[in-house]
């Protein structure tokens, strides 16, 4: 599988992860050079990557140079199993609702697990070869939600979408954004009205950037203007991604979500989730199970650095939050479509 896109989201090079600096979009295109596990985490936190399949990968990769780090130094075995678990642990510790990041550090203690009694450099070796499989898996998954996904988009559609969740909040192609992708790639007329979504602005910064990239018809637009376009029959459909869906179907994606599911629900427009299987977490029941990550105040009260309320106010900054299952049309995987999601519909597919 080839991982290179027109703006990789990541790649691996001379034993180091290169992780396209996101805040910076779209004004600037950088790339982070991460050399130790430290950087792969506060690549994380500060969400130069961003995206639960992209933080997943990211995190594989996490472990890969956490091992590179200790061969470095020495070629001792249990010093670099040691290292290992305190990265893992580490790594799932960076940010707590994208299920996709405890995932992907699964799997990868997985084959720690396999080959803790073979020479370091084996261990090494083993850990990249598994998080490149992650990493093209995605890329394959993806096309395949695309591919699935395109069912449900009309001829000719005007879709409104929220956040990013495209090629670059994944290892390539994207989730919701997929499904737009692969609609125009089978000569459906799209058009995509991307709302900003606050306080980061991902969607004018990266969505409206990606869409542009592939030549896609897109209109930008302010989080509060999603009703009135609804009400006046100018959306078709939304299309989200996730970052964790609950065994019941009840999904965690940016915040904002919840809003665009209730007004969807009154102006019946079907809102469809697009996400792999690795999103989907079965142990826990409901949403309201799932940890919302609450992030610092300064995100809303400041665009940059540059303030847009009073110093003495305090924002409340969930980053996050939970759309019932009953308000999602549908959600879109590799393996299929599962309309009125609930656990024993999502079961089946796991």
């Amino acid at each position: 599988m080839n991982r290179k896109n027109k703006l990789p989201t990541m790649y691996w090079q001379d034993n180091r992860l290169h992780l396209l600096d996101q805040r910076f979009l779209p004004l600037k295109v950088e790339y982070r050079s991460c050399e130790n596990c430290d950087q792969v985490i506060d690549s994380i936190k500060e969400m130069s990557v961003r995206g639960a399949p992209a933080i997943g990968i990211t995190a594989a990769y996490g472990m890969v140079i956490a091992a590179g780090e200790v061969l470095e130094k020495c070629d001792d075995r249990e010093i670099l199993l040691s290292a290992l678990d305190e990265a893992a642990s580490k790594l799932v510790k960076a940010r707590p609702t994208a299920v996709n990041l405890f995932w992907a550090v699964e799997r990868m203690k997985e084959v720690l697990l396999k080959h803790r009694e073979s020479p370091p450099q084996a261990i090494f070796d083993n850990l990249l070869e598994e998080a490149k499989q992650i990493h093209d898996e995605d890329i394959k998954n993806n096309r395949m939600i695309g591919f699935n996904g395109a069912e449900m988009v009309p001829q000719k559609a005007s879709v409104l979408t929220h956040c990013n969740a495209g090629a670059l909040a994944t290892g390539g192609y994207g989730t919701a954004l997929g499904v737009i992708r692969a609609a125009v790639e089978q000569g459906k007329d799209v058009h995509v009205f991307v709302d900003e979504t606050r306080p980061l602005l991902q969607g004018a910064r990266i969505t409206a950037f990606e869409l542009i990239q592939e030549d896609i018809s897109v209109t930008l637009i302010t989080d509060s203007t999603a009703g009135h376009l609804m009400a006046k029959g100018k959306v078709d459909l939304i299309i989200v991604g996730a970052d964790r869906i609950a065994a019941n179907g009840d999904t965690a994606n940016k915040i904002g979500t919840y809003s665009l599911a209730v007004l969807a629900d009154y102006h019946n427009i079907p809102l469809y989730v697009a996400a792999p299987l690795s999103t989907i977490d079965m142990s826990v029941e409901s949403g309201e199970d799932i940890v919302i990550e609450e992030r610092c105040s300064s995100e809303v009260t400041h665009i940059d650095k540059y303030a847009t309320s009073p110093d003495e106010v305090v924002a409340f900054n969930p980053a996050f939050d939970i759309t019932p299952a009953h308000l999602i049309t549908a959600i879109i995987t590799e393996k299929g479509v599962v309309c009125k999601p609930d656990r024993d519909r999502l079961k089946k597919l796991m």
